[in-house]
């Protein structure tokens, strides 16, 4: 605690009722001396603690702008980040979804054998297939119209385009209907063959 300050009068204890002697006039000024030095003192110390309470109060203001700044942007992204979190959980749902999906078209092609079809039901299963085919088409593409957009802004990988031909594993329709007619040929050999023996018999039997 600083010292409580004296006035003057009583520090000097000067009286007019008794003269001055030279040796009470230097002590009155000593005592005036150490009085300056101790209010040089004090004022510094007043000037110190105002200089920590500006510090303090600064401090303070500081304390509460970066309070009320990093409340507001903290609390704004935790929407936005709330938004993306649900934007990624439905997307990833979304691709599960299209990985099942076309799993379960792709191992309906990859069953597609024409080597196993029985010639007399080669236009039967001729149109079955192509019904896998361009059901896993459609999908396909309904599927990529959904996806493309966002991997797109990502910069992810783009799936593939859909071809405007028929195709699966790499056969267009053309081909489908040159094995279509190479099932066909055996029929229509024997078509020719039966025809013939017929008319054979037919002439012979007269």
């Amino acid at each position: 605690m600083p010292e409580k300050i004296r006035p003057i009068e009583q520090m000097l204890e000067l009286s007019e009722e008794e003269p001055l002697s030279p040796e009470h006039l230097d002590s009155q000024v000593q005592k005036a001396q150490d009085q300056l030095l101790q209010l040089k003192r004090q004022q510094d110390q007043i000037e110190k603690q105002k200089r920590e309470l500006e510090e303090l109060s600064r401090k303070q203001e500081e304390l509460e702008r970066g309070r009320a700044e990093m409340t507001d942007k903290l609390t704004r992204s935790l929407v936005v980040l709330e938004r993306e979190a649900y934007d990624a959980q439905k997307r990833l749902e979304q691709v599960r979804a299209m990985r099942e999906s076309f799993g379960q078209h792709l191992e309906l092609i990859e069953g597609i054998d024409p080597k196993s079809w029985n010639p007399a039901d080669l236009h039967k299963e001729l149109s079955r297939a192509l019904s896998t085919v361009e059901g896993a088409r459609v999908e396909f593409g309904q599927q990529r119209s959904r996806l493309q957009p966002t991997g797109d802004a990502e910069g992810g990988e783009a799936l593939p385009e859909v071809e405007p031909v028929f195709s699966s594993g790499g056969r267009s329709l053309f081909q489908w209907i040159k094995i279509g007619f190479a099932f066909s040929l055996p029929l229509i050999v024997f078509g020719f063959i039966a025809l013939f023996l017929f008319f054979w018999m037919a002439s012979t039997g007269r």
